[in-house]
């Protein structure tokens, strides 16, 4: 495909540029509460905040691994590090099971933040247009996928390392990124934006 690589770079770094932001917005939330807004839960079966953050971030840190980033960060030891309540991100589990989780141990986990962050946005500047339209999960999708808003924005081409990016990191972090807004005011702080 004959590509315009002004056009190109263009495109890369408003894709770097929002995903700064998002990941700043992150790094604003985390910098602005403390432990206890965190592991903060409000009732029964409703997620706190801990869940939301540890969440996306592995999620993050796994995602951009298969799509090409580098290892990941994150081990059972690293969680055990952090003092979470259940290690794992809770993608298979229920709302019942993850209302359970929380931080024993913040600054751990804003280090593994801020590691996972770096690793992102250091592979997205680096990437080529033909690495982008790679497809990395073929159709039909196996079951872990097929319900999944990735595989809708797929649909029968297949998950392109772009629509990987897109909706495994940068869709699925402005998702969490509002339930952490929501939650904020349930412990008496702002929200990330106007």
């Amino acid at each position: 495909m004959d590509v315009n690589m002004e056009v190109y770079e263009v495109f890369l770094s408003s894709l770097v540029a929002k995903m700064r932001v998002m990941h700043s917005l992150y790094t604003d939330a985390v910098d602005s509460m403390n432990i206890n807004h965190v592991n903060y839960v409000e009732r029964q079966n409703v997620l706190p905040i801990a869940f939301s953050l540890f969440h996306f971030v592995q999620i993050e840190d796994f995602s951009a691994s298969m799509l090409g980033a580098g290892e990941m960060i994150y081990s059972e030891n690293l969680g055990k590090s952090m003092g979470l309540t259940i290690l794992d991100s809770g993608k298979e589990k229920t709302v019942e099971e993850m209302s359970h989780q929380s931080i024993g141990n913040y600054d751990v986990f804003k280090n593994y933040m801020k590691d996972v962050f770096f690793k992102t946005e250091s592979w997205l500047k680096r990437l080529k247009f033909n690495e982008l339209t790679e497809i990395k999960v073929q159709y039909p999708y196996p079951p872990s996928i097929a319900s999944t808003y990735s595989a809708r924005v797929g649909g029968e081409y297949g998950i392109t390392r772009l629509t990987g990016i897109e909706c495994w990191i940068y869709q699925h972090g402005l998702r969490h990124m509002g339930e952490i807004e929501h939650s904020r005011s349930l412990v008496g702080l702002k929200g990330m934006t106007s």
